[in-house]
């Protein structure tokens, strides 16, 4: 266990003691009252569950302050000075620690530097000393991963916020974040129908959007407040899109040659003609519509009870919306800044679908921030381009910044890991949940089979060609366009949304001024929001804060450019000034006839071949894509004839890999048509982080007072060793050789050369490990399943691996 801190502040002495009347902790009287009495008075404020003396009595006596003595006995016979570990005894175990069992009662601080907890010096504390311990403690991070006022929020620390008479409602911050004080049992629930300039569903009217709103009732006694948005198209449903599968057990198809450029296919498409507005009717404050619908994602619940308002909305074809799905087209994108015009006061909501009765966001400060992950982030990227106003920050996971690289890789039809037949329009019809309402269905149906018909045909999984099709869903050509500061989140072992979606997001940014930060996990397709080691909500709580609220907190000299979790102890999160940097130095490798992987330049080595025609084993058996992939990189496997292997010697010294592994390939098939896959892999045995984070305490996690609830999670080793993992890998097509948009020939047994990156990633090899690649052809669990038998040649002399060392 190692619990990183990065969101702690350490203001001055004086602005403590006021943060420390701010949240009502003391009084100016109380903290100046002896230490005897203040201690008192302070443990008794720590314990808010308690409602009465004795309760608390009770709590204080649980506390060891060391062997035999109780915290509560410590207080009764406090004269001048308060001992530190007696203080640190009793704050380990408030934090959820357990004393004797996972730290001495002797020496705290021994166990507190092992997992990184921060203390004072001092080995006894006077007045001012004990106050700076207490503004400490408050901001430690608890076993649960939580800073220990958190657990106070659970015990209803802040209750006596709640709309007293003698104050107007406001925000409390405290250490540069905002703090817990709204009620959570009164939340407003309200649905508005937002007019979006589109009329996608051809019916003569403009969409209107159904937008569901979560806000603290004290917006209704006069605070405004800033609003986290979520756009998902996920949110009023989902369809069974089983039939809809694309089948991916056939040939790869040859491809005409042809000599097409960028101009040719650039996307430049023209709005068409819509019809008018409507014309509101009237005005009212209030909607007529409950929010029934909850919302989806805990980071938004966390900061609901801190006073930002969480808004959702499905977008253009979801259940209670206008208009039809089109997968990332431009549609989508005006879709999801409707929501942040409305809320900055620059377009009309109406209270319901008939009545034209406008509504205003009157509640909003018009300061608007985008959360959510895979589509939900991917739309946050898309509404950035745009520049629409009121849009301050994106907080994306998992984000896909171009859709071509979701559902193609360099002239293939390559699938998310997981959804292999998945394409555009398998996407749009899981998606277009006003299927749901059979009336609205059947009046909508002929122009969403139109439109459906027109993905299909522009995406075009015959050529898996980058077209005009996939130009209009690459949001990385408008990075100009963004003004607002961005986050962004993914998983190294993210196969669903790869990483080169944020890594070529994160490199298009280096040409705009805007602030970014980065966050890689070593998870999957996943939040991070729940993790112990790392304080990845109170990082976020002190950029929103700054970003929404205006808080002077340096949060953005706080939070470093580029946190990346280590793959060997996945509790150490380290920061650098940057990732994935393209200038780089790389280090060549070079391949040998007896499958090494070496830095000395190749003499006279000879061709190596492998055969492509596992897909017959592969179907004959449980279909099994994650299991194939660990067999084929196995050093004994029933698939050897299927890839080559190489592999370095074992490294003496550990080792980093940062940025983007590139390869060059000179490569024949026996066809007129064929394609490559590589991997990079990490060999050696040892017990690696599993590949799902394990689930350490199930609801361990307090989004506010009687609240919604959270999973404490983090990565965990293996208790059994593995030999391999995949460190990143590629594909591509033989005929798209210098572009995805441009077909060469190929001429059966004529070599030909490919260099292309693979997915950019962050890895650390240690001492012992060796670097392995492996290539191959089909890849079962991505790219077409081709049942025709191919011969492929390598020629090792014109063959190199390029990986940029971090030195």
């Amino acid at each position: 266990m190692h619990l990183n801190q990065f969101a702690r502040l350490q203001p001055d002495f004086q602005e403590q003691l006021t943060e420390l009347q701010a949240i009502h902790l003391l009084d100016q009287d109380e903290v100046n009252a002896p230490l005897p009495e203040l201690a008192r008075t302070v443990f008794s404020r720590l314990f808010p569950a308690a409602h009465s003396a004795s309760a608390r009595r009770e709590a204080e006596m649980k506390l060891s302050v060391s062997d035999g003595r109780s915290l509560a006995a410590y207080l009764d016979q406090l004269v001048a000075s308060f001992d530190a570990v007696a203080f640190e005894n009793s704050a380990l175990q408030m934090l959820g620690f357990e004393a004797q069992t996972e730290f001495s009662l002797r020496e705290p601080r021994v166990f507190m530097d092992k997992i990184g907890l921060p203390h004072l010096n001092e080995t006894t504390f006077d007045h001012d000393t004990f106050l700076k311990a207490v503004y400490f403690l408050l901001n430690t991070r608890a076993k649960n991963g939580q800073v220990f006022l958190d657990l106070l929020t659970a015990q209803g620390f802040f209750n006596g916020f709640w709309q007293p008479a003698n104050q107007q409602p406001h925000f409390v911050i405290f250490n540069g974040k905002s703090q817990p004080v709204f009620d959570p049992h009164q939340f407003i629930r309200e649905v508005v129908y937002v007019e979006a300039p589109l009329d996608t569903d051809e019916d003569g009217q403009r969409d209107l959007l159904e937008t569901t709103i979560f806000r603290p009732v004290e917006t209704n006694h006069g605070l405004k407040v800033p609003a986290l948005y979520t756009a998902n198209p996920y949110f009023k449903g989902t369809n069974d899109m089983t039939e809809q599968l694309h089948d991916v057990n056939r040939d790869l198809n040859r491809k005409e040659p042809n000599d097409t450029t960028y101009h040719d296919i650039e996307f430049n498409g023209q709005r068409p003609d819509l019809p008018a507005a409507r014309t509101p009717e009237g005005e009212s404050d209030q909607s007529d519509v409950y929010g029934g619908t909850n919302g989806i994602y805990s980071l938004n619940d966390y900061f609901l009870a801190r006073g930002f308002a969480n808004v959702y909305a499905g977008g253009i074809g979801t259940r209670g919306s206008d208009g039809i799905r089109t997968c990332g087209g431009p549609e989508e994108t005006t879709s999801t800044i409707a929501i942040i015009e409305w809320l900055a006061g620059n377009r009309v909501a109406y209270t319901n679908r008939t009545d034209h009765i406008a509504i205003k966001a009157w509640w909003c400060t018009g300061l608007v921030a985008m959360t959510g992950k895979s589509y939900l982030g991917t739309l946050a990227i898309a509404a950035a381009t745009t520049g629409v106003e009121g849009l301050k920050t994106v907080i994306s996971e998992a984000a896909i910044s171009s859709w071509y690289d979701y559902y193609r890789d360099n002239g293939l039809v390559v699938a998310p890991v997981d959804c292999q037949g998945e394409d555009c329009d398998v996407l749009a019809e899981d998606c277009f949940s006003r299927q749901k309402d059979a009336a609205d269905w059947k009046q909508v149906q002929p122009v969403f089979d139109a439109e459906m018909q027109k993905l299909r045909t522009g995406q075009d999984r015959t050529t898996g060609n980058y077209n005009t099709f996939w130009d209009a869903r690459n949001y990385r050509k408008h990075v100009a366009g963004i003004k607002c500061d961005i986050i962004s989140v993914h998983g190294l072992n993210d196969w669903n949304v790869k990483p080169r979606n944020v890594g070529k997001f994160w490199n298009a940014l280096r040409t705009t001024k805007v602030p970014h930060k980065i966050f890689l996990h070593q998870g999957k397709h996943i939040y991070m929001n729940n993790f112990q080691s790392i304080d990845f909500t109170d990082m976020m709580n002190l950029w929103l804060a700054n970003e929404l609220l205006g808080v002077e907190n340096g949060a953005m000299d706080r939070i470093p450019t580029a946190t990346i979790e280590d793959n060997v102890d996945p509790t150490e999160w380290h920061h650098y000034r940057d990732w994935n940097d393209p200038k780089a130095p790389k280090t060549l490798f070079y391949v040998t006839k007896d499958h090494g992987l070496t830095r000395d330049e190749p003499d006279d080595e000879k061709m190596l071949t492998f055969t492509d025609d596992g897909t017959e084993r592969f179907l004959a058996g449980d279909h099994d894509e994650h299991k194939w992939q660990h067999q084929l990189i196995q050093a004994e496997s029933p698939y050897s004839d299927n890839r080559l292997l190489f592999q370095t010697k074992p490294y003496d010294h550990d080792v980093y890999i940062d940025g983007e592994i590139a390869v060059t390939l000179q490569a024949a098939v026996n066809q007129d048509k064929g394609l490559l896959s590589v991997m990079v892999l990490d060999y050696g045995t040892a017990n690696r982080p599993l590949a799902d984070p394990t689930v350490l305490a199930a609801k361990g996690q307090y989004l506010g007072y009687d609240w919604k609830t959270d999973d404490v999670k983090d990565f965990r080793l293996e208790t059994q060793p593995s030999d391999a993992h995949v460190i990143t890998r590629g594909h591509i097509n033989l005929q798209n050789r210098r572009h995805p948009w441009e077909n060469e020939e190929l001429k059966p047994n004529e070599f030909v050369t490919v260099h292309f990156d693979l997915q950019p990633t962050h890895y650390h090899l240690p001492a012992g490990r060796r670097l392995g690649l492996c290539v191959y052809a089909t890849d079962m669990g991505m790219t077409v399943r081709s049942k025709q038998k191919a011969v492929y040649s390598l020629d090792l002399n014109a063959c190199q691996l390029e990986v940029p060392f971090e030195r």
